[in-house]
C-alpha cells in the first residue's frame, strides 16, 4: 500500500468542485467522495491493486481543508477577494509502505520484512493566481510540501514540490493537471531501499546502502464532469492518472531495478458530492 504519492492524483480527481464553489460563491463548501484507485503494490513495485480511497475537502469560514486517504491539510491563510492566494498550513499523512505483506505479491520484497506505519508531520506553503488563461475561473498554484516522520518508522524526511493547473472547459466540465517531485533523505533511503546482509540472504536480492537526493518526479491529469447540478454543488463524476518516474540512489536499489519497476503508474475513477 502506497497512499503517499496516490493522494496527488486524487487530489486532483475531487478538487474541482470545492475550488470552484470557493471562487463563486461566499459561503461553505463541502465536497465527499470516494475513488477506486488502481497503485503499486509498494514503493517502486510491478505489481499493482485496486483499493477505495475516501476523500474530503473544502472550504469552512474561509480556511480550507484536504482529507485524503490518509493524509490530512489545512490552510491557515484564509480565502479573500483577491486573484491570488496564498496558502500555508500544517500536514499529517501516514506513511504505509509495505506495512502489509499479505498485500504484496513479489515473494522477495516479502522476505524484506514488513514496516511499521510512519507519522509523517509537517506543513507546506504556497502561492496560486485566479484568471490566468482560459477565464476568470482557471488556476495555477505552486506549493512546497516538508513531511518528518516522527513514529520513528523512517524517521525521514520528505520534501515535495509540486504545480497544478486547473481550467473549466464549461460550467459541467473541468481538466486539471499537475507535475511533483520528491526528495528523499538518507533514513528514508535506508528504511525502503537499502538490503542487508541478512535482508539479502532472505530475499536472494544483492546487499546495497541507498543514499539521499531526488527520489521520483510525477506528471498527472485528471477531470471531472458534473452528474447533477454544475461543478460548484452537486454529484460528479472524476478520473485521471499519474506516471512517476523513480530516479537516482532510489530508483537502482534492487527492490526497483530487480524485483520492480523505474516506471510507475496509478489511475483512479470516483464520485464526489458537494453541498
Amino acid at each position: 500500500m502506497r497512499f503517499i504519492t496516490a493522494t496527488l492524483p486524487l487530489v486532483a480527481l475531487l478538487v474541482s468542485a470545492p475550488v470552484l464553489a470557493q471562487r463563486g460563491e461566499s459561503g461553505d463548501s463541502i465536497t465527499v467522495g470516494v475513488a477506486a484507485v488502481m497503485m503499486p503494490d509498494h514503493e517502486g513495485s510491478d505489481d499493482s491493486s485496486i483499493l477505495p480511497v475516501p476523500g474530503a475537502l473544502g472550504s469552512i469560514g474561509g480556511y480550507n481543508f484536504v482529507y485524503l486517504g490518509n493524509r490530512v491539510s489545512l490552510d491557515l491563510v484564509r480565502d479573500g477577494d483577491s486573484q491570488w492566494d496564498f496558502q500555508a498550513g500544517p500536514v499529517v499523512s501516514l506513511g504505509l509502505n509495505r506495512i502489509r505483506l499479505k498485500s504484496i505479491d513479489d515473494r522477495r520484497i516479502r522476505a524484506l520484512g514488513k514496516q511499521d506505519i510512519a507519522v509523517e508531520v509537517g506543513g507546506y506553503v504556497g502561492i496560486g493566481r485566479w484568471g490566468l488563461i482560459t477565464s476568470d475561473y482557471d488556476r495555477a498554484s505552486a506549493t512546497v510540501t516538508v513531511r518528518h516522520d516522527v513514529a520513528g518508522s523512517h524517521g525521514g524526511t520528505i520534501i515535495t514540490p509540486t504545480i497544478t493547473y486547473m481550467t473549466p472547459l464549461s460550467e459541467k466540465t473541468l481538466v486539471t493537471i499537475f507535475a511533483s517531485a520528491n526528495h528523499a533523505d538518507g533514513n528514508y533511503a535506508r528504511t525502503y531501499f537499502s538490503i542487508s546482509p541478512t535482508q539479502s540472504l532472505a530475499s536472494t536480492l544483492p546487499v546495497y546502502n541507498a543514499e539521499s537526493g531526488w527520489k521520483d518526479w510525477s506528471l498527472g491529469a485528471a477531470g471531472n464532469i458534473a452528474l447533477t447540478g454544475d461543478l460548484r454543488g452537486g454529484l460528479s463524476l472524476a478520473g485521471g492518472f499519474t506516471y512517476t518516474r523513480m530516479l537516482n540512489s532510489i530508483a537502482d536499489s534492487p527492490v526497483i531495478a530487480i524485483a520492480g519497476s523505474r516506471d510507475q503508474w496509478m489511475a483512479g475513477v470516483g464520485l464526489a458530492y458537494t453541498f
